[in-house]
Formats: C-alpha cells, sequence, structure tokens
C-alpha cells in the first residue's frame, strides 16, 4: 500500500512539474510582441520580407531576418496589403494550437483525478477484504522439519505440562467419556529467548496437528475493524482443520489493560481485537479440539478479562534454566557443530549462569565463528570463553590506546575487586580477571559460582558490596586517588544496598518492612515505592549510607592487610593483562609464602578463608 501511495504521488509530481515546465518553455521561447500599428508601419517601409499566419496570430520577418509576432483584427483587409508589398504570405490553421493549449493545461489535472481514483478504489478494497490470513499463518506441513520435545532442554517443568496437551490432542475421547474439558488457552510467561515459541512448535510437532501462528502486532492495524476481522478469520480457518494449535506471539500487543477512554463512537482498534479474541474464545468448546498457545514477556499488563478461567486457562512460566539444564541445551547445540574433547560443557553451563536458551545457541555459534577465524579444527574451551566475553561485554577494543598510568589504574583496581573476593568468607570462587577493554568495560573481574542461587543471604550480599567497593578502596590505598572508573560498581552497590534496607527486609532498625514493590515483569521490570513519611526516608537514606560504608570500610582493612598481595597481582596483570583462576592461585601462593618467610612464619600457603582454597 505505502508502496502504492509512494508511486501515484511521484506520477502526479512529474506531471506537475513536466506542465509547468512546459509552460515556462512556452514563454521562454515565444517571440516578441508589437503593436499592429508598428507592424503596418514596417509593412509600409516595405522592410516585412515575410509572414506566417496562424488564425489571427502574425508571425513576421523582416529584410533583417528579425522575427516579432502581432496580432491582427482583420486578416482579409491585410492580405491584399501585404500582396502589394510582395510578401510572402504563410497560413495555417488555428486549430491544431487549441488542442495543444487545451491539452496542456488539462493533462496535470487528469493525472491527479486519475491515481487518486485507484488510491481511493484500492483503500476501500483494502477495507471490505477479509482474507489476511492466507500470508501470515503457518501451517504444519508433515513434509517439513517436525519439531519435537527432543529439540527442547532446559525447561522439564513446562514441558511435563503440556504432555497433557498432546495427549488430548491425539485421544480427545479419553477425557470426554470421563466429562473432563481441556483448556482452551495456555499462556506462555518469561523473559525474551526461553524458548517460549520453539515450546508451541513442538507442543504441535509432539501431537503431530496442523498448528497456526501470527503475532500479536499482525492484528493491529491503521483501519478500525480489520484486526477484529482478522481475528475471526483466523478462528474460522482453525475451526476447518481441527484438532490443531492456535500460536500468539507477543500478545501484549493486542492484549494489553484497556483503559477507560476510548475513540470516540467507542472503543478504538487495538480494544475491538482484544473484544473479538475474547469472544472467540469462549466461542469454540469442548469439540472443536482447538487449543489456542500465547506467549508475552509481559503478564504485568494483559488484561484481566484474557487471563479468567475459561480462556487463558493454563498459566507456564519458561524461565531461564537452571545448571542442569543450560548442560541439557549446550548438548543439543554442540551437535551442531565440532567440539574438541577436552571441552567441559558441566564448566561452561556453570560460568553462564542466567543465560536463556537463545543466548546458549548464541555463545555455540560464535565459539564456532572465533574457532573458524584462528583456522581451528574443532572448538576448545578458549573459544567458549572467547565467546562468552563477547557476549557479556562486546567486542575486544584493540584499537584503544592506554596510556601507563591508566593501565596501572585498571590494574589496580580490578587486583582490589579480586583480592576482597578472595579473602571474604562465602563468597564465590575468582574465575578470571583481565584489563582488557571490552564494550563499555575498561576491565572485569569475574567470579564463577559453585552452583545457582535462587535465594541470597544478608551476609553473601554484604561481601556482593564490599567485593564491589574493592576496586575504589584499592585506588584509594595504593594510588590514593579517585577515578570515573568506580562509577558502576558505585550504582550496583547502591542498587543492592537500597533492596536490602527497603526491599528484603534486611536491616535491623527499619524492621522487616518493604517499602519497595517491583512490578513483576520479565523486561527489567519498574520499581515502586510505598509511600512513608518523611522521617522513615531519612531514616532509609543513613541506613543505606551507613551499610555502603561500613563495607568499604572492610573492603579497606582486607586490602591493609594484605598489600603483598595487590602489589603483585597488579604488577603481572600489567604484564599478561588477563589471568585465569589457576595463575591467581599461584600469585597468591606465591605472595603468601614471601609474606610468612618475612614474618618468620613456616606456613604451608593454605590459610585462606575461601571455602575452595
Amino acid at each position: 500500500m505505502i508502496a502504492f501511495i509512494r508511486t501515484v504521488f511521484v506520477i502526479c509530481l512529474v506531471a506537475v512539474v513536466g506542465g509547468i515546465g512546459f509552460v515556462f518553455y512556452k514563454l521562454e521561447s515565444s517571440l516578441p510582441n508589437i503593436s499592429y500599428n508598428e507592424f503596418l508601419a514596417t509593412l509600409e517601409n516595405g522592410e516585412v520580407a515575410e509572414v506566417h499566419i496562424k488564425g489571427g496570430e502574425i508571425t513576421l520577418t523582416d529584410t533583417a531576418g528579425r522575427k516579432s509576432a502581432t496580432f491582427s483584427p482583420d486578416i482579409a483587409v491585410l492580405t491584399p496589403k501585404l500582396a502589394a508589398k510582395n510578401v510572402a504570405i504563410y497560413g495555417e490553421s488555428d486549430q491544431s494550437s487549441h488542442f495543444w493549449d487545451f491539452l496542456t493545461l488539462t493533462m496535470p489535472i487528469g493525472l491527479i483525478l486519475v491515481a487518486w481514483f485507484f488510491l481511493m478504489r484500492r483503500q476501500m478494497k483494502s477495507e471490505e477484504s477479509s482474507e489476511f490470513a492466507k500470508g501470515k499463518d503457518v501451517s504444519f506441513s508433515k513434509t517439513g522439519k517436525r519439531v519435537t520435545f527432543l529439540d527442547v532442554s532446559g525447561i522439564p517443568e513446562a514441558k511435563g505440562e503440556l504432555l497433557e496437551i498432546v495427549d488430548f490432542l491425539q485421544k480427545p475421547t479419553k477425557y470426554s467419556k470421563l466429562g473432563a474439558i481441556i483448556p482452551k488457552g495456555v499462556l506462555f510467561q518469561g523473559p525474551p529467548g526461553t524458548g517460549k515459541t520453539l515450546l508451541a512448535r513442538a507442543v504441535a510437532g509432539e501431537a503431530d496437528v496442523p498448528f497456526f501462528s501470527i503475532s500479536g502486532s499482525d492484528f493491529v492495524e491503521m483501519f478500525v475493524g480489520v484486526g477484529a476481522s482478522r481475528v475471526r478469520d483466523l478462528f474460522k480457518e482453525a475451526k476447518k482443520h481441527t484438532p490443531c494449535i492456535i500460536f500468539i506471539d507477543e500478545i501484549d500487543a493486542v492484549g494489553g489493560l484497556r483503559g477507560s477512554s476510548g475513540a470516540a463512537g467507542g472503543q478504538d482498534e487495538r480494544g475491538q481485537t482484544l473484544n473479538a479474541l475474547l469472544v472467540e474464545m469462549d466461542g469454540f468448546g469442548s469439540d472443536d479440539n482447538i487449543i489456542v498457545i500465547a506467549a508475552t514477556n509481559r503478564p504485568d499488563i494483559l488484561d484481566p478479562a484474557l487471563l479468567r478461567p475459561g480462556r487463558f486457562d493454563r498459566m507456564i512460566s519458561v524461565l531461564p534454566p537452571d545448571v542442569k539444564g543450560r548442560r541439557e541445551i549446550l548438548e543439543v547445540h554442540v551437535k551442531k557443530v565440532k567440539v574438541s574433547e577436552s571441552v567441559d560443557l558441566d564448566e561452561v553451563a556453570r560460568s553462564t549462569p542466567g543465560f536463556t536458551g537463545a543466548e546458549l545457541a548464541s555463545l555455540v555459534n560464535e565459539s564456532a565463528l572465533i574457532a573458524g577465524r584462528t583456522n581451528k579444527k574443532a572448538i576448545d574451551m578458549r573459544d567458549f570463553e572467547a565467546a562468552k566475553d563477547r557476549i557479556l561485554m562486546g567486542v575486544e577494543r584493540k584499537g584503544l590506546v592506554i596510556s601507563e598510568k591508566d593501565r596501572r589504574t585498571m590494574a589496580c583496581h580490578e587486583a582490589g575487586h579480586a583480592i576482597v573476593a578472595r579473602f571474604l568468607p562465602g563468597t564465590d570462587p575468582l574465575h578470571k580477571i583481565t584489563i582488557i577493554p571490552r564494550g563499555r568495560a575498561m576491565g572485569q573481574t569475574q567470579q564463577m559460582p559453585l552452583q545457582d542461587r535462587h535465594a541470597y543471604s544478608k551476609d553473601y550480599l554484604k561481601n556482593r558490596i564490599s567485593i564491589l567497593m574493592g576496586g575504589r578502596a584499592a585506588e584509594q590505598v595504593f594510588l590514593h586517588q579517585q577515578t570515573t572508573g568506580a562509577e558502576g560498581d558505585l550504582a550496583q552497590a547502591l542498587e543492592i544496598a537500597t533492596n536490602m534496607v527497603c526491599r528484603w527486609g534486611m536491616n535491623d532498625l527499619i524492621g522487616p518492612m518493604a517499602y519497595v514493590q517491583s512490578d513483576g515483569g520479565f523486561l527489567g521490570g519498574h520499581s515502586s515505592f510505598k509511600n512513608y513519611s518523611e522521617g522513615t526516608a531519612c531514616l532509609i537514606d543513613s541506613e543505606i549510607k551507613k551499610l555502603v560504608e561500613n563495607c568499604y570500610q572492610e573492603a579497606l582493612q582486607i586490602l591493609e592487610k594484605h598489600q603483598g598481595f595487590i602489589h603483585q597481582l597488579a604488577e603481572t596483570l600489567l604484564e599478561a593483562e588477563t589471568l585465569d583462576r589457576e595463575e591467581m592461585e599461584i600469585i597468591f601462593e606465591c605472595s603468601l609464602k614471601k609474606e610468612n618467610e618475612a614474618s618468620g612464619a613456616a606456613g604451608s600457603g593454605v590459610c585462606f578463608n575461601n571455602p575452595d582454597s
């Protein structure tokens, strides 16, 4: 439609510009006009060589070869005078001139009217047409690639919930004899990339039924009523192919919470489309054998009428997988690439907490690309590490020029994080430390959790704040300066401290109160503050500041106690730029040995509080 409008606009523009240009050309190429009296005077003097007569218009050429034009009121009287002076006379009918003048004026207007006619006709057909689904519905094909539960890993709970749906589609009489009514709708809710669409296709593939897929945004159009018509046509087409599955992706685009205000004369297009969807879901019964599956990552904004029993009866949360699920997902994706025998998928799974299925697929593919660039025959662990760093932090900024002073500041900053994390009890083991800039990060200290955490203790969170403050504390202790490199650390520390005091009730003075609540969304969400007095607000600010400052002082004490460690680690980091866990352990052991020798102790070098030492 947009392309057609552009074409019509270009045609009209060319016609108008061409007509105006033709008029200017005629004006530019026209001869100078003289009065009829001047023409007669020139004729009497014998200076006219020839004339060209077309109607009443006269084009004359004098004896010097100059041309001019005039108009004669009476050609019959003029002709004998011209003959008497032996002037060559040429004549032409003026009918063609009138025709071309008329065509020049009416052609642009005619083209505009024709283009407008076709535009309005196309628009009326678009509004009246209801054949929308032929280009958007995707039916399951027995000859195409079939997706089953074997292709889905890492979400066993969701697969278990859907086995009942598959069994009903395959054996409906098994439930109808008992009088059971299968759920009409299933809503998948979860963050992007967790496999909601793949899971819906797997249900259709496992049950071997047609699969109609459409996005929620495809229903909403500019013209009111088109979306509702598309909903009716979709369900009408699905009833012809029962049993089947209708999948609506991103249903929040059409199923959002309806407001009190509507368009003039009724609700707007989005509201009418949602109403049509609700009516259609109520309209088919248990004999239709149609299951509606929808997916969203914004369940907090869906209309309550959409979630009531009888419509979307089941709500299945599809969340990022745990360490076991990540291991299973990696096994599925590494079958498509060539992986070295030295690759430990368990370690890769542990080092990627919070990764979704899509991110794990991207990790494997990025590892293969990195291995291909270096002409390797198989993917090894270094490729997985490089791919993970690229996904988490961005591309390595090799062209960035950093002064030696800034490199030393970065090394001291990251060493401060590592030292505090190494000597605080109950923290996650160190995995890697680097000062190579990637994306917006100038360096990073990574920790690898021994297992996924679903609940965090107060001590763990306080230690996390202390680790974040370790970079700023190291700069102050050893370089006697403060830089902007701690901006991200300070923001994270403040967020954790605020949640501890206002959200999780981890403060003795404030008590077990939740003054902050999340909206429950999967796209980062928004936190809302409950109403409280100004006195409580001042108390909250005071407790948050006290918590952060106490953690900062704890980081300072650890760094001042182990100054030899941080000097050795920072110097080694300046040379190697990246250190893994084994290399950091060697540095810690050597530094501890030197410290014990200096103090006259004969320690074994194993005196760390970290449980993995």
